[in-house]
């Protein structure tokens, strides 16, 4: 065996060090899908930070980390479905009707808070297992689905709330409760920025220790080679699209304690706001390839870029165009780094 191993590491250490710099940043990004994204947030945050003293003062920092609770985390949902080489366009909505489902049954209904969540819950799994059993059962492409699942959401919650928004003082505390917030080093962190950030650490825990979190992967990368492994690929993408519901049932109360109140107009485009902190986050669009913490990374870059250009006095046209160029910018960096071996 040594005589054969020993070649083999030599031609392995010639190959490495034969590699040119540019091809060996390449390989570090491949391996490290978060590290891009960090080092952009980085960046931005002393650039912005020259710009206006304003940007580093624990009030504004501690409105990024509110703003990026609620994209970060339906993003976290749209994660999960991206490395499967999904997507989903109808998360927005189906936070939305989670959440009016959550206020109408709480404010008008007379039901008790906890069962209101709990509601809230139910149509969340719902959706994602509707999602999940068109894409499965009919083997119809994740985009088409969810485009027309967009709509059906959008449409039962105009059905469901007609077209009135419920206002927080018309609900029990704990509706709201998401929305205090309590200081930390002179920052004032809400109880919503908490659960978001420990979901995050719960499933960047069962992503990489978990059988079905390398199963995830497997399917996203390959899903023939994951079926012929023995993998139940069409179990692993239900499970996901459910999975994906609870966690946006989650962001709908959370929604609710950021604004004090539950709209059927409030959300519906947190599918590109998500879509958009998942790809400058790291993650392929081509599945496969990622990591939670990315997604958070992206997130708050969003957030950055939002806030600091707000504080430049630019009009948010300008921020729209920053935010669409990172876009453009990210998936060309995920394309590059996609050539890597």
């Amino acid at each position: 065996m040594t005589p054969q191993t020993e070649p083999e590491s030599a031609a392995a250490l010639v190959f490495d060090t034969a590699q040119t710099p540019v091809q060996r940043v390449r390989s570090v990004l491949h391996r490290y899908p978060a590290l891009s994204p960090a080092v952009v947030l980085l960046i931005s945050v002393i650039v912005f930070g020259m710009l206006n003293e304003r940007f580093l003062l624990p009030g504004n920092l501690s409105l990024i980390t509110q703003q990026v609770a609620i994209v970060g985390t339906v993003a976290l949902a749209q994660t999960l479905i991206i490395l499967t080489a999904g997507i989903d366009l109808s998360v927005g909505t189906a936070m939305v009707l989670a959440s009016m489902v959550m206020a109408v049954a709480a404010s008008e209904n007379g039901v008790a808070a906890p069962v209101a969540l709990l509601m809230g819950l139910v149509v969340g799994l719902l959706s994602g297992l509707l999602n999940g059993m068109l894409v499965t059962k009919l083997r119809l492409p994740p985009f088409i689905v969810t485009l027309g699942t967009y709509s059906i959401f959008l449409a039962l919650t105009l059905l469901y709330s007609k077209g009135s928004t419920v206002r927080g003082s018309d609900m029990p505390a704990i509706m709201t409760w998401t929305g205090k917030s309590f200081p930390v080093g002179g920052v004032s962190i809400s109880y919503g920025v908490v659960i978001m950030f420990v979901m995050y650490v719960v499933m960047a825990w069962v992503l990489s220790t978990t059988a079905w979190g390398r199963h995830l992967y497997a399917v996203g990368d390959d899903p023939e080679a994951a079926r012929l492994a023995g993998v139940r690929t069409t179990w692993v993408l239900r499970s996901v699209y459910i999975s994906a519901g609870s966690i946006i049932a989650i962001a709908a109360w959370l929604q609710i304690g950021r604004t004090s109140a539950a709209s059927p107009n409030a959300g519906a485009d947190l599918n590109l706001d998500s879509i958009t902190a998942v790809v400058i986050g790291g993650t392929s669009l081509f599945g496969g390839r990622g990591t939670v913490w990315g997604t958070l990374l992206g997130a708050l870059i969003v957030g950055v870029f939002r806030n600091g250009l707000s504080l430049a006095g630019l009009d948010v046209l300008y921020q729209t165009l920053a935010v669409g160029i990172l876009v453009i910018v990210a998936v060309s960096v995920d394309q590059w780094i996609r050539k890597a071996r």
